[in-house]
């Protein structure tokens, strides 16, 4: 019985964690699938999301929900100045030198975060505090129904605007086919820009609510980054369900191997899932041949 409630609370703590994977997985499906880059910045959005909401509430004496407006707006603005100055420039460069200039990107502003902020780890108090809730013998903490809602949100909101939006139907068209979009007068451009714009909102949002759990610093986004990179590609980086499903699925399978293994494989765990599908099904556990793309 206590080798099942344990089992319990490690599925429970990796399916909040999964949710969060899910969110950044999502952010790079959608980046990856308008332009065909993948962002490895994509984690410093998060890890802004995290710090810019704490400077909200510390240093601007905000009330919360303010600061999470002011960390997502401030997030999304840098997400909007890196593709207008550093991407759209370089319309013809290769896959590799975009790929280049977003980990170019990620140091940089790792580097001013460190800089303004400090390199001590910050503390976001839990949004309803911290008095766990009793579930099948296991405890469920108030911020993982935080990270649970504004998961189910993110993803009913996404599914509702790329499928019966105009601009979500443009932004879809280009992800087929580009020049086609480009031919019946979407501006290809634009929705370049929104995909940056939208990825970063969403990274920024994974960070503010996973802060009162992991706390956070100038360096958590590199980590994060890449476990949600690891979850798009567990879905075949497609922005849909199988993104969603490959970050719970990892989140899930990381919380058993630091639980019932040792916590020191944590990370390797999530690497070495990424290896094994690379080898044995690259296209991801969900994709059967040209999926939806958004």
């Amino acid at each position: 019985m206590e080798l099942l409630n344990e089992t319990t609370q490690y599925v429970i703590s990796g399916t909040a964690t999964g949710a969060i994977y899910a969110l950044i997985g999502l952010s790079f499906a959608i980046i990856f699938n308008s332009t065909g880059i993948i962002n490895f910045a994509q984690g410093e959005f998060v890890m802004l999301g995290g710090v810019l909401t704490i400077v909200g509430i510390n240093t601007l004496q905000l009330p919360t929900l303010a600061a999470v407006v002011f960390a997502v707006i401030g997030t999304t603005a840098v997400g909007l100045l890196f593709e207008r100055l550093a991407i759209r420039p370089l319309k013809n460069a290769t896959p590799l030198s975009l790929v280049i200039i977003t980990i170019g990107a990620s140091i940089l502003i790792r580097g001013v975060v460190m800089l303004t902020f400090g390199k001590d780890t910050k503390v976001l108090p839990a949004f309803s505090g911290n008095t766990p809730i009793e579930v099948v013998g296991a405890t469920l903490l108030p911020q993982h129904i935080w990270i649970f809602a504004v998961t189910l949100l993110v993803i009913v909101g996404s599914r509702l605007f790329f499928n019966h939006t105009i601009t979500g139907k443009a932004m879809r068209a280009c992800s087929f086919n580009r020049r086609a979009a480009n031919l019946v007068g979407i501006s290809v451009d634009r929705m370049v820009l929104l995909s940056f714009v939208i990825s970063s909102g969403l990274g920024a949002l994974a960070g503010v609510i996973i802060a009162p759990l992991t706390m956070t610093a100038y360096d958590v986004g590199v980590m994060l980054g890449l476990k949600g990179f690891c979850a798009a590609i567990m879905g075949g980086m497609g922005s849909g369900l199988g993104t969603v499903l490959g970050g719970l699925i990892l989140g899930i399978l990381e919380s058993l191997g630091a639980g019932l293994i040792s916590s020191g494989y944590k990370d390797a765990i999530s690497f070495l899932i990424l290896l094994l599908i690379l080898f044995v099904r690259p296209q991801g556990l969900f994709k059967k041949g040209e999926t939806e793309r958004v």
